[in-house]
């Protein structure tokens, strides 16, 4: 195991940490991430092994190079890149992996380094104005898989996806005319939303995929599913990831697409929300309220502005026996938007002191995190123990100890 410097940092000193007691009894005054190479590895390994098609990791969700070189090592050889910066860190990192350049609306400029430097010949696009800036950038390559987006609902999942990018129906059929004109390859792809909570999502997505061939009359080489792959918190426990592969597999072959046509996904929340945790100090209590020295401008971004409910943990010697009570957190800066409202369950008896896990935050945690107010991560440390919950069948939905998550 080992101590790292920083959450996106290299592994130096090598330190073997069982418990996040352990580093609680060191009182560490800035929040503690907690990082667990072996989640990651069995996340990769799962839709490596099991989805029934490539899976193409998603940056965003967390660009650390430490987590982007495990899923290599475990059998991801494809990267969602999303910004001309997240080409350069994958490309940097890994020079054999395949980057897919799938934000739909992209800089030019960046669009022609990706294609010219970093040898990227994915995109997607959503109008016929970023594919003739894509045909622009690369000087008319004739190498390019061209993935045109659709928008397709976002009822099933607990965040959308659904306004912002994606060809509207009665656009789709010259767009993807058109793109097979410029294309090598022509995909679709589409985004069922953040966190889907049914197979459903995929099967009326792949309704709308099979339409949009239908009415364009144009043969595709590509299907992504895009993202939405869920992980399990408190409130949120989705079906098993395999009846999410079946459905998505079941769609693909009824389409009207050659044999030897791809099928895609995005992982992104769940190839790392296992990955990481923080730990949490105390500083005050006031009635039901903790203020924590990590909030809204650290790692706990989605628990403060889409009320995301994370898995939470007393971590004290002796433990508690109190009854567990719905608490709010404060966040360590300034600003009354710092505020994570919850429920967060713990016990009753929790005070200023006492140190706290947040759970999977391996996904939009670190990634999201900022310097307001001078309030930054403190270290990185590899674990050994397992993640509060897992999809992946290694480990239990729920670790050992009964304190851990409250399931509401």
């Amino acid at each position: 195991m080992h101590k790292h410097d920083s959450a996106l940092g290299v592994a130096t000193t090598p330190v073997k940490i069982d418990t996040a007691l352990e580093i609680a009894r060191g009182r560490p005054v800035q929040p503690v991430t907690l990082v667990r190479p072996h989640a990651a590895r069995a996340a990769a390994r799962f839709f490596v092994e099991k989805f029934p098609g490539r899976s193409l990791y998603a940056v965003k969700a967390n660009p650390s190079p430490d987590l982007i070189r495990i899923l290599w090592d475990s059998g991801i050889t494809h990267y969602d890149v999303a910004s001309i910066a997240e080409v350069r860190l994958v490309a940097g990192l890994l020079p054999e992996a395949t980057l897919c350049f799938m934000h739909p609306v992209k800089a030019e400029e960046a669009i022609a380094e990706a294609y010219f430097q970093h040898n990227v010949r994915t995109f997607s696009l959503d109008s016929i104005e970023e594919l003739e800036k894509i045909v622009r950038a690369t000087k008319g390559a004739e190498d390019l898989t061209l993935c045109v987006r659709l928008r397709v609902s976002s009822d099933h999942s607990k965040l959308s996806l659904a306004s912002k990018f994606g060809v509207e129906a009665s656009e789709s059929k010259e767009l993807l005319f058109r793109a097979r004109q410029a294309a090598d390859a022509l995909g679709i792809c589409f985004h069922v939303g953040s966190q889907a909570m049914s197979p459903q999502a995929y099967v009326q997505a792949m309704g709308r995929v099979r339409q949009a061939i239908v009415e364009a009359a144009v043969t595709v080489d590509v299907i992504d599913v895009g993202g939405g792959f869920p992980s399990i918190y408190p409130g949120m426990v989705p079906p098993p990831l395999e009846a999410f592969f079946d459905a998505i597999h079941d769609a693909f072959e009824s389409l009207p697409v050659s044999y030897s046509a791809e099928l895609w996904a995005e992982p992104g929340r769940a190839l790392c929300a296992e990955y990481a945790s923080l730990l949490v100090r105390v500083e005050r209590r006031r009635g039901d309220e903790l203020y924590i020295n990590d909030g809204a401008y650290g790692a706990l971004f989605d628990a403060a502005h889409v009320d995301w409910r994370f898995p939470v943990e007393l971590v004290r010697d002796g433990g508690s026996s109190a009854k567990t009570l719905p608490f709010s957190f404060y966040g360590p800066t300034c600003d009354d938007m710092d505020r994570m409202a919850g429920p967060f369950h713990l016990p009753a008896d929790t005070q200023a002191g006492d140190f706290i896990e947040i759970g999977m935050l391996g996904a939009y945690g670190c990634a999201m995190r900022t310097g307001f107010n001078g309030f930054t991560a403190g270290e990185v440390v590899e674990m050994s123990d397992q993640p509060m919950a897992s999809a992946y069948g290694e480990v239990p939905v729920e670790r050992v100890r009964p304190s851990n998550v409250v399931t509401l």
